[in-house]
């Protein structure tokens, strides 16, 4: 996939959306009424099933031919407009409808049965058995049969050594061959930064980002969305940047939401800023309380809002809090901290 056409612009998105408004518009029509309805041409009055000429930007009148429809045109065009207005805000409410759900929680560790934390040192991706560990249980200590502490340089999920980085690479690619979004992101990343033999090639990292984007794995879409944003080995774009971001928000990545809300109060529309900032904090971006008590300190947003906040960033830490995982963050905080 190239990077050009990877992304649809604003304006061309735009207009999908409000012709897929208008024809779902029709279709509902078409079924409530539970009847044949018969064409009719907007400008001559013809009728008959063969009125199909539609109007290409409302798509919501016929006509019976090509010059019809450019006999009406000036007559339409009023109408024409107030129909694409009516379809774009129709659309821009869908979209805001799914943009502000609250996402799919994240995933429980494997071992322990704990909500997986958001911060990325809190968990490690296992090339071995594709399994995403919790940072606790990576460095709990290991026990054989009858009860021995064990060398735990192994996988905790399915007594792999930990491999070197040949080997690493290795399995990576033999965990993308059976198609895992996880190990084909981390190719990516590692392609971004020139790691582990990998050549710096920022085409090869979109390519398996939007292939890991394609599979489900929707922290890609936000390093998708980073690298339209500050134009790292492609060309700066906004739109393409936000557009890639909503993607990773409604899939969940709290670091997208946090980057939506902040876009959202640098433009001055705080009220949507707080909607992102809200789910963010549910989600575990703990950077977000400081935006969110901003937004209350220059009267943005109100107590309650920092009281919910709050609240609801303890909810989250209930979910994720557990004895093992503190102990592992105590060891080494470069390493194991989770929150």
């Amino acid at each position: 996939m190239s990077t050009s056409d990877s992304c649809k612009d604003d304006a061309s998105k735009s207009n999908d959306d409000v012709c897929e408004v208008n024809n779902m518009l029709q279709n509902m029509s078409t079924i409530n009424n539970e009847v044949d309805i018969v064409s009719v041409c907007a400008n001559c009055g013809k009728e008959g099933n063969d009125i199909n000429n539609i109007c290409n930007k409302c798509k919501m009148v016929k006509y019976c031919n090509a010059a019809c429809k450019k006999k009406h045109r000036h007559k339409h065009e009023k109408q024409c407009e107030e129909y694409q207005r009516l379809a774009a805000e129709h659309a821009a409410e869908l979209h805001d409808k799914e943009l502000f759900k609250q996402p799919p929680p994240a995933e429980d560790c494997p071992i322990c049965f704990l909500l997986l934390p958001t911060l990325i040192s809190g968990s490690k991706y296992m090339s071995c058995c594709g399994k995403v560990i919790c940072s606790g249980c990576v460095h709990a200590p290991l026990y054989d049969h009858q009860g021995n502490e064990v060398d735990n340089e192994k996988c905790p999920f399915c007594r792999t050594p930990t491999p070197d980085e040949y080997e690493l690479i290795k399995r990576e690619i033999e965990r993308m061959d059976l198609e895992d979004p996880i190990a084909i992101y981390d190719m990516g990343n590692y392609y971004s930064r020139g790691e582990y033999g990998c050549p710096q090639d920022y085409r090869k990292a979109l390519e398996h980002w939007h292939r890991a984007g394609e599979l489900g794995y929707t922290p890609a879409y936000c390093n998708i969305g980073y690298v339209y944003k500050h134009g790292q080995g492609v060309e700066a774009d906004t739109k393409k940047a936000v557009h890639y971001y909503e993607l990773a928000a409604m899939g969940g990545n709290a670091t997208a939401r946090h980057n939506l809300g902040n876009r959202e109060a640098n433009a001055g529309n705080f009220d949507r800023a707080l909607r992102h900032y809200m789910i963010a904090v549910r989600s575990g971006e703990s950077n977000t309380l400081d935006e969110i008590k901003e937004l209350y300190r220059y009267g943005h947003a109100s107590k309650d809002d920092y009281t919910k906040a709050l609240q609801l960033y303890q909810e989250y830490l209930g979910e994720i809090k557990c004895d093992q995982r503190d102990k592992a963050t105590a060891f080494s905080a470069d390493r194991y901290r989770y929150y």
